[in-house]
């Protein structure tokens, strides 16, 4: 799978996504650290990548465009250790890659996942 990892969230967590066998890049890694939402966003979506955030914005522009794509991954845990969290993200991909082929915006809670069919009506 391919994926763009926001700058609201760890370097580290490329990397490890890379590590698992995956194409995977950081907005710093290609001049886009200070970038706007919308134009992360525009790359995620022109680059069939599925978007990795903690930044809620980028749920906003799903709604507001009625996009089908990218897919989005939100962490909203209270764990922010990159290393916590791309363990997570590999731990579940294989359950969630379906959906986020199909187009989903998967939300990382505390205690549970949820997942959301694209686009947002």
């Amino acid at each position: 799978m391919k994926f763009l990892i926001d700058s609201a969230l760890s370097p580290a967590i490329a990397q490890r996504l890379r590590q698992a066998g995956h194409d995977a890049i950081h907005v710093r890694e290609i001049g886009l650290a200070a970038a706007p939402d919308p134009t992360i966003f525009d790359r995620a979506a022109s680059e069939d990548r599925i978007l990795v955030s903690a930044d809620t914005d980028f749920g906003t522009i799903l709604a507001l465009r009625r996009s089908p794509k990218p897919s989005l991954i939100l962490f909203r845990r209270e764990d922010h250790r990159p290393q916590t969290q791309s363990d997570i993200l590999i731990d579940k991909l294989s359950e969630i890659a379906p959906d986020l082929e199909s187009g989903a915006v998967v939300v990382f809670e505390e205690s549970r996942v949820r997942i959301r069919a694209l686009p947002i009506l």
